[in-house]
């Protein structure tokens, strides 16, 4: 959309540095970020992922965060369940 990171951190409320590193592969935007810059650049989140060549990359990250949360979310489960015997 022609914006510069200056005037994207300016109207998703963060520092330009974040979107930098945004772009760069660096970081990886929270839910609500990934939805105000979505909002920003008129687009649905998930369009952001289609954009560009690091499309798998983010989705290589969103996935590792994901099995990580199940894998978390299963222990929890098996301590607090009764074990069969």
């Amino acid at each position: 959309m022609g914006l510069s990171q200056l005037k994207l951190a300016d109207l998703v409320n963060t520092a330009p540095n974040y979107i930098a590193m945004i772009e760069a592969e660096k970081r990886f935007p929270s839910d609500t970020m990934l939805e105000k810059i979505a909002f920003a650049l008129q687009r649905e989140p998930f369009e952001l992922f289609s954009i560009g060549p690091v499309q798998k990359q983010w989705q290589a990250a969103l996935l590792a965060e994901l099995a990580d949360f199940i894998s978390f979310k299963l222990k929890e489960i098996q301590k607090t369940s009764p074990r069969e015997l």
